[in-house]
């Protein structure tokens, strides 16, 4: 990648725009709401090292065995300030080990050179996407690096991920931090995004993005971790890109209308500004064979930060996506100060997208109301699928996701199961059984978070019969940090 120090310079004109925790309302705010509301505690901060054994209720299949490796920001308060937006937090590696009927857990930080240096300080140092901090300078992008965002076990090891910098390496064992991974010399510190998209043959493909750059950087490598292709895409006004699919001939990425406008005192965050009255939804579709544009569809304004899946179906590809009605970057800063706002303000639809290359028009089905984190089952990933798993809500009032929902795509209906007041869901992945002949022949297991009782719990359902509720729950003795992202490994 020739260009590679260019988009790294552009990208670090938008990381150099964030700078000081001028105030403690944040903290303060968001401590008399926890007193108040124990569902604020899925927000509050993270301590230290966790290790234990669950305590399983109903009964673990006897086929079930693997870890499930999760992450997310665990740290958002230091010297008696605190993040403004649930983005910022330093990462909290999780291990859910699953064999013989047992469950054990473990978590701990991440140890960036972020979360060292500012651990040693006793107080932030380093500017975070939704919070100006500007104690220290910097200037190289992996420096903050919160490696907060996913956690993806492959080639035998673990890597914690996050949207503007490297890949960190874990020790798949005991979550221990062995630094920065380098996939290739030329590429060290390009962005290597939370979301990479595995394929049949063990490799991954992943992209990387900075606000700013404009341009859209593409990663294959193989099995065994070489880069086998690379290459970067010029694309206007590409200032926020968190997920993408992967289809049979395809990459294919949601551009939101934003408009990047950096100024003194502004968080990244901050100054990503909504331009959906100016500017559509932008499906772009990379030809995964050149790695060439092919072409640009326009839907729509909505924002967007997961998509499901995509296949070929003819002249035309379809994938699944929620998009969400207008500007819903603020939206995860308000549990930071304690509040919780409707639904409504928002609303979110999971919809199946029809881009049809010959007449270049879009089209949207909807396929359920408010959600989130779409998955699919591993083996059916780039191709022909007909479940969609996501999350959902009961409620009409507040943030909160409480269901998992198995969607048929093709019928529109949905099996699902509500865990109701004082739970709150986390990300829920399909887990085929080996030999699996079918997209529910296996389990859905995921994490949930007991406010009332402040426990973390693993929870597994029976894939072709969610709404039966779960066949077991894996109860810790202790609340561990909520996570976005995390892969099963059987």
């Amino acid at each position: 990648m020739s260009n590679r120090r260019h988009f790294l310079s552009l990208a670090a004109l938008g990381l150099a725009s964030t700078s000081a925790l001028a105030d403690s309302l944040t903290y303060r705010s968001f401590h008399a709401a926890l007193e108040q509301n124990a569902q604020m505690s899925v927000y509050a901060n993270g301590t230290g090292d966790l290790h234990a054994q669950a305590t399983v209720l109903g009964c673990l299949p006897a086929d079930l065995n693997g870890v499930f490796f999760r992450n997310g920001p665990g740290r958002f308060e230091l010297g008696g300030e605190r993040y403004h937006h649930w983005f910022d937090g330093d990462g909290f590696a999780q291990r859910w080990q699953i064999a013989n009927g047992k469950v054990h857990h473990i978590g701990r930080f991440v140890a960036t050179q972020k979360f060292e240096e500012e651990s040693r300080a006793g107080r932030f140092l380093y500017p975070a996407f939704g919070t100006y901090v500007d104690r220290k300078r910097f200037k190289k992008n992996d420096v903050i690096n919160v490696a907060n965002t996913n956690l993806l076990p492959f080639n035998g090891s673990v890597y914690a991920l996050w949207e503007g910098g490297s890949a960190t390496e874990l020790d798949p064992l005991t979550l221990q931090t062995r630094g920065i991974k380098t996939w290739r010399d030329d590429l060290k510190a390009m962005p290597f995004s939370a979301h990479p998209k595995m394929d049949p043959d063990g490799g991954l493909w992943n992209f990387g993005v900075m606000p700013g750059s404009d341009q859209l950087a593409i990663y294959r490598l193989n099995k065994v971790g070489e880069v086998m292709r690379t290459a970067l895409i010029p694309v206007p006004q590409l200032n926020m890109v968190h997920d993408f699919v992967v289809s049979g001939r395809h990459l294919i990425f949601l551009l939101p209308p934003y408009d990047m406008q950096p100024g003194p005192e502004v968080s990244l965050a901050g100054s990503m500004r909504w331009a959906g009255e100016r500017r559509p939804l932008r499906a772009v579709v990379i030809s995964r064979d050149t790695l060439a544009l092919r072409q640009v569809f326009e839907l729509p304004a909505r924002s967007v930060f997961h998509l499901g899946n995509a296949y070929e179906d003819g002249a035309c590809t379809r994938l699944d996506a929620v998009l969400h009605d207008g500007d819903v970057l603020p939206r995860p800063g308000l549990p930071m100060r304690g509040e919780m706002r409707m639904l409504a303000d928002n609303p979110s639809n999971a919809v199946q997208i029809t881009l049809d290359y010959t007449t270049g028009q879009a089209r949207e089905a909807r396929l359920f109301g408010v959600s989130e984190f779409p998955r699919v089952a591993p083996q059916v990933v780039s191709a022909r699928h007909r479940k969609l798993l996501v999350l959902g809500s009961s409620s009409r009032h507040e943030l909160i996701l409480d269901s998992v929902n198995l969607i048929d795509t093709d019928s529109g209906k949905a099996d699902s199961y509500a865990f109701g007041p004082g739970w709150q869901m986390e990300e829920h992945v399909l887990v085929p059984r080996r030999g699996a002949r079918s997209e529910t022949d296996g389990f859905v297991v995921g994490v949930a978070q007991d406010t009332r009782r402040q426990q973390s719990v693993l929870t597994v359902f029976e894939a072709h019969n969610i709404k039966a509720g779960p066949v077991a729950l894996a109860r810790l003795p202790y609340r561990a940090p909520v996570c976005f992202h995390g892969n099963f490994l059987a």
